[in-house]
Parts: structure tokens; sequence; C-alpha cells
């Protein structure tokens, strides 16, 4: 299972760090994803990082902001997320993948995530 944490409520700009903890097995051989979903909209995805952890994709809205990272020994992946606005609002979940998609229909399993609200 993966646990996303490290949520909460923040004031626009500031820092959060968001951790994705795995357990029962090892993820070191998966890639690995954060998405967010906001209330009523579709969940989406933020970043993405290889399996090695040198490869990493973040959507043009976080570009620069937003940095993920994945510690392989500790069988867990980090969302570092600087510069945060309100429309960075949503719960954030991490997921796994075996393919190179970017859908998130190819990423599971869904734990459970983690609340950012950032006010204005």
């Amino acid at each position: 299972q993966l646990q996303a944490s490290g949520g909460g409520l923040v004031q626009a700009g500031g820092s959060l760090r968001l951790s994705c903890a795995a357990s029962g097995r090892t993820f070191s051989s998966y890639r690995m994803g954060w998405f967010r979903q906001a209330p009523g909209k579709e969940r989406e995805l933020v970043a993405t990082i290889s399996r090695s952890g040198f490869r990493t994709y973040h959507v043009d809205s976080v570009k620069g902001r937003f940095t993920i990272s994945r510690d392989v020994a500790k069988n867990t992946v980090y969302l570092q997320m600087n510069n945060l606005k309100p429309e960075d609002t949503a719960v954030y979940y991490c997921a796994a993948t075996i393919t190179t998609s970017l859908d998130k229909g190819a990423f599971g399993p869904w734990g459970q995530g983690t609340q950012v609200t950032v006010s204005s």
C-alpha cells in the first residue's frame, strides 16, 4: 500500500513537503507519480519519477515550484512544493506504474491521499 502524508494548511507562497511511503512491498522497480484532485474536478497528474530517480516529469502548472524525488532505500517518494498557490489546493495522492504512461489509469494502487490547503 501507498500512504501519502505531509499535507496541511499553508499560506500562499509557503512550502510543504509530501511523502509517500510504501508498505508491504517494494516499489523500487516502479515508476512513481504524484496526482491531485480538487473538489469537483478530476484527478490530475502532477509529477512522475523514473525507477532510478534520474528522470522526472512535472506538469507545466507546477514546473519550477514542485520537485519530485525518491529514496529507494527508504521506499519513499517525495514532493517538495514551494511557492504554493491557492489553486494548488487539493487532495494529493501517490501511485505506481510499470508503464511509461502519463495516464492516471495506468497508475495504482491508490492509497489514502493527503489534503493540501493553500490560503490566499
